[in-house]
């Protein structure tokens, strides 16, 4: 059983970093669901106080460096908050409408629409938000992989 309980817990790890890639999988929730489930299946003696504060403050840090690394990509590139917002409801919608490019596509998409209808600043201004947008992408899922490594490290020195 011991076999099967690790394997669920090791998959559980492994869809969190899929999200990396698959922003609509959230991340987070699977990690922290791999480290319940270590906790149900053996003990919760090993996860003390100190690690859940540990993983709470990560948790907390992985979505304020998620936001700020968006951002920062699209403001860097000239972007307002229209582009900001598109690009984020591009990110949600893009991967359903365009399977595989719309992870990318979607982000972009969203963000020079979003600048070209609210801030009418031209194609090229436009184009250039989107470029942010995606360079902001990539920024997030950076920083949460390392976040994300750090946190199934802590988890493995705490037991």
């Amino acid at each position: 059983m011991e076999i099967l309980y690790w394997t669920i817990i090791i998959a559980l790890f492994i869809i969190a970093f899929v999200g990396l890639v698959y922003p609509i999988i959230p991340s987070v929730l699977f990690l922290v669901g791999g480290f319940l489930l270590y906790g149900v299946f053996f003990s919760f003696e090993e996860l003390t106080f100190l690690f859940w504060t540990i993983t709470v403050l990560f948790v907390i840090l992985l979505f304020v460096a998620d936001y700020f690394a968006n951002l920062l990509g699209v403001k860097k590139f000239g972007g307002s908050n229209a582009s900001i917002w598109g690009s984020t409801i591009g990110l949600l919608i893009g991967p359903f409408v365009i399977p595989v490019a719309g992870i990318i596509l979607g982000p972009f998409l969203g963000a020079v629409i979003g600048e070209l209808l609210f801030n009418r600043n031209g194609l090229k201004a436009s184009m250039k938000a989107g470029f942010g947008s995606v360079v902001g992408l990539f920024s997030s899922a950076l920083v949460k992989g390392i976040i994300q490594g750090i946190m199934i490290i802590v988890f493995f020195i705490f037991i």
